[in-house]
């Protein structure tokens, strides 16, 4: 599952208003968000091979793998509910966010791992002053999380996060390849 490329624009399907913010679902190119942070589905030691954290990678130039690994040897792996910032290299965001969702699993507690990720991407957003923040359905591509579930879970922790955060980021952007995908974050509303 990779990022659609030549998709600049940010296609709206839903948004809502929650404590003076905004939560819009849409479809678009995560690389090509104009917005103060993107979130990256990264796994813990921030490789970036495969899938959301590849494409944003390649987009972005080495910088960000350099300052990922950078990252890594200065404080370990990314754990459960952290949240890594580093640069957005060449995107034409400002920040870039790393998170690592749970590998779904049966036995494990899927939501609240996601729910944790997500709170800690929303709260570096916060640390780093952005605005405005763009997300992509973390853990629902090669982690095996089923997209109308990973979908809900992060539209609920994001309209939870705002009602509990003073509005704050004051535009979050649901970012879906296409339009199943922004209808499932739209159903999360």
């Amino acid at each position: 599952m990779g990022i659609a490329r030549g998709m600049s624009d940010f296609r709206e399907i839903s948004s809502t208003e929650r404590a003076g913010a905004t939560v819009l679902a849409g479809v678009g190119d995560l690389t090509a968000q104009q917005v103060d942070a993107v979130v990256n589905a990264a796994n813990e030691y921030l490789r970036h091979g495969d899938g959301v954290a590849g494409a944003l990678a390649s987009a972005g130039g080495p910088e960000i793998q350099n300052e990922s690994d950078d990252w890594v040897s200065r404080h370990g792996p990314v754990g459960p509910g952290k949240a890594a910032v580093t640069t957005a290299g060449e995107l034409p965001a400002e920040h870039l966010i790393h998170v690592v969702g749970p590998r779904y699993a049966e036995g494990q507690d899927n939501v609240a791992m996601l729910t944790r990720a997500v709170e800690a991407a929303l709260g570096a957003a916060v640390e780093q002053q952005a605005r405005s923040i763009a997300l992509p359905a973390i853990s629902a591509g090669i982690f095996g999380y089923p997209l109308d579930e990973a979908a809900a879970v992060i539209a609920e922790t994001a309209l939870r996060w705002l009602d509990e955060h003073d509005g704050q980021p004051s535009e979050i952007r649901l970012v879906a390849l296409d339009e199943e995908g922004a209808q499932a974050f739209a159903a999360g509303f």
